[in-house]
């Protein structure tokens, strides 16, 4: 029963910063890749973010739209995810979700419910 709960959305005027968290739970979870995705009602979703890991390196990577502005962490000792959100622009406004895989998974296997973030102009 894994539970992925994403918090920190909000509003925020546009050149503004947001930092959005997700923390997952289960029995036995094991995972070794997490990353954000975000929608606009109406449109088709869109990758933000990943961050994948292993007894040795870990590697992140980003959707074109977010380069340079969005940084992805991990904390491993409370197992959560991190996103900080910097200069931000109206067309960042999404309902973003948190997604995660089981260890050697092919595609993400869990989803929160997202957060909503709005950048006002």
């Amino acid at each position: 029963q894994v539970q992925l709960v994403e918090s920190g959305g909000g509003l925020v005027q546009a050149g503004g910063s947001l930092r959005l968290s997700c923390a997952a739970s289960g029995r036995s979870f094991s995972s070794d890749k997490m990353g954000w995705f975000r929608q606009v009602p109406g449109k088709e979703r869109e990758f933000v973010a990943s961050i994948s890991w292993s007894w040795s390196s870990s590697n992140t990577v980003y959707g074109d739209s977010v380069k340079g502005r969005f940084t992805i962490s991990r904390d491993n000792a409370k197992n959560t995810v991190n996103l900080q959100m910097n200069s931000l622009k109206p067309e960042d406004t999404a309902i973003y979700y948190c997604a995660a895989r089981n260890r050697g998974a092919v595609k993400f296997d869990y989803w929160g419910q997202g957060t909503q973030v709005t950048v006002s102009s």
